[in-house]
């Protein structure tokens, strides 16, 4: 098995990367900061911002001399030269300068090679990653092993319904490796006598929050998908899954009589749900200073600051002995509650949808690892790159653990 990092965009070969046509012109040395700032003014390069608006070129026939270009605005629609903004053709005017089409890379380089190649055509800026998660340049063997094991822990809940294979999750926690909740779709459950003792209408329940062996109940099947995330018709689908199909509740409720369909517990769902009643059973002193609603009818407007204060103050009077002695023998490696799911990683069967990708960032996941791609609807690299958009206030680092498609094979047929 391998584990391959998904990278925030979509990577190019350095050679090939997406150009966009700009509109350029040499200009005297002395003239440079008047017609940069001026430009910026008037036509700033909003979507290339990695482009430097200056190209300084070394003559080498003529005596170590250079030249310079700056860009003076992008091509857009195929603009010719008559159709430059008015603003930006006075500048050519007043200036004399011989505007000239080139190209510039549309994206900002994600590696040195990226950049080099980049430069070829006009220089940009490279910024290597300023974080460092562990596993973006490699897992070593223990910490690969780690990862197989939870991996297929998962898989193995996946399938443990007994009736079809779901979406699993677990989330758990690297430094000790240990599995902190864990759940599987519960977007459907039965009401007919034939499935009320394999798939009780349980689904609605609140998940067992501190057994992280918790069964899955209220699953749906049907197809499966092939490793490389297109539908193969000689294999059966699990076209229920429900990151796969989003909305396949809605289109499904209308003829499944026998089935009530829940649109949001998808596993990765289900699976924060149960991360935080767990924390909610560790940390109840903790949980009712937090939750407690505070009477704002008295406080002014001007002192909310001073309010955030007094209340954290209170949250440090909390922590210490009170709370160890009331969570257990299964607290005391624990020396103050967790805030949501930070620095935890997550284990998918499948590559999560958009809502619960968006779930996971507001859980502050560090890591996500799934075995299988989301050609609907997924949100890590098949449809959409949730990891890579940078108007988010949380990252997390992708991978896919590239597992055999015969390890979803169950004798349990549709």
């Amino acid at each position: 098995m391998e584990i391959v990092h998904i990278p925030e965009k979509l990577p190019f070969p350095p050679h090939q990367q997406p150009t966009v046509d700009v509109f350029a012109a040499q200009l005297e040395p002395k003239l440079a900061n008047t017609l940069v700032r001026r430009l910026n003014q008037i036509a700033p390069l909003e979507t290339l911002r990695h482009v430097k608006r200056i190209r300084k070129k070394l003559l080498q026939a003529q005596d170590g001399k250079t030249e310079l270009s700056v860009i003076l605005c992008v091509a857009e629609n195929n603009n010719e030269l008559c159709n430059i903004p008015n603003d930006v053709q006075d500048l050519i005017t007043s200036y004399q300068l011989s505007p000239f089409r080139t190209k510039v890379c549309k994206y900002a380089a994600t590696s040195k090679e990226e950049w080099e190649e980049q430069c070829k055509l006009w220089p940009t800026s490279y910024h290597p990653p300023t974080y460092n998660i562990d596993g973006i340049t490699g897992f070593s063997e223990e910490d690969s092993q780690s990862i197989f094991s939870f991996m297929n822990a998962a898989i193995q809940l996946a399938k443990s319904s007994g009736r079809s294979v779901v979406n699993a999750a677990l989330i758990v926690d690297p430094s000790v490796k240990r599995v902190i909740s864990s759940a599987c779709d519960q977007t459907c459950s039965w009401d007919t006598p034939e499935d009320k003792n394999v798939l009780k209408t349980c689904c609605f329940k609140q998940p067992k929050a501190f057994n992280s062996n918790t069964d899955c109940e209220g699953t749906v099947s049907c197809k499966t998908l092939h490793s490389n995330g297109f539908p193969v018709e000689e294999k059966q689908l699990y076209a229920h899954v429900s990151c796969l199909f989003p909305w396949g509740w809605a289109e499904q409720q209308a003829h499944m009589g026998s089935c009530r369909w829940h649109p949001l517990r998808h596993a990765a769902i289900v699976a924060i749900e149960s991360s935080a009643a767990r924390d909610r059973h560790l940390f109840p002193n903790l949980c009712d200073i937090q939750d407690k609603p505070v009477d704002t009818d008295n406080v002014q407007s001007t002192s909310m600051g001073s309010l955030a204060k007094r209340q954290k103050t209170d949250f440090e009077k909390v922590k210490g002995d009170d709370i160890l002695d009331s969570c257990g023998e299964d607290s005391q490696s624990l020396s103050a509650r967790p805030y949501l799911c930070t620095g935890y990683d997550i284990y998918l069967v499948w590559e999560p949808c958009t809502m619960c990708a968006m779930a996971l960032v507001h859980q502050r996941i560090r890591r996500m690892f799934f075995a299988f791609p989301n050609s609907n609807a997924g949100a890590l690299g098949s449809v959409y790159r949730l990891q890579g958009e940078r108007s988010l206030n949380h990252h997390y680092a992708v991978f896919r653990v590239m597992v055999p498609e015969q390890v979803l094979d169950t004798a349990v047929t549709c």
